[in-house]
């Protein structure tokens, strides 16, 4: 019995040497489908409209302030501190930025659905195109002979 367990732990640290493969290399296999550089970028929310003014402000104030992350700390302590009237501002930036974008967003889905009809078409009618003007070479090679190739 003990050597049927032995066998199997053997057969286990082979698999997981040959599974090990593409981790060796650096590489995983990708399973998320590459990202459309044409699609629209999500719109900011309210409290990075905010961002966008406090880190003019901030880096004003204090200009020898080299550290990211010393900006977003007192922002996020800033906009805590903020009622609902002073973030009123920003929350409607945010909304207007958001109508924007799902007004894109139908635009950019209305083109998807039509873009793989409209690529073949210009597809066939750069064929098309081509195929004409071989035949337009064809003819006009004034030999007045016909080549039996076409």
């Amino acid at each position: 019995m003990k050597g049927g367990k032995s066998n199997t732990k053997k057969a286990d640290t082979k698999l997981a040497v040959k599974g090990g493969a593409a981790t060796k290399a650096g590489r995983k296999p990708s399973k998320k489908a590459a990202k459309d550089p044409n699609k629209p970028k999500r719109p900011a929310s309210a409290f990075f409209v905010f961002m966008e003014e406090f880190r003019k402000q901030f880096n004003k104030e204090n200009p020898d302030n080299k550290a990211v992350s010393a900006v977003g700390k007192a922002a996020g302590a800033k906009w805590k501190s903020m009622s609902e009237a002073d973030k009123a501002p920003y929350v409607a930036r945010a909304e207007k930025r958001k109508v924007d974008y799902e007004k894109s967003m139908k635009a950019y889905n209305k083109r998807q659905a039509e873009g793989p009809t409209a690529a073949e078409e210009e597809e066939g009618s750069e064929k098309s195109m081509s195929e004409v003007n071989d035949e337009e070479e064809g003819e006009d090679d004034g030999s007045g002979e016909e080549d039996d190739d076409e």
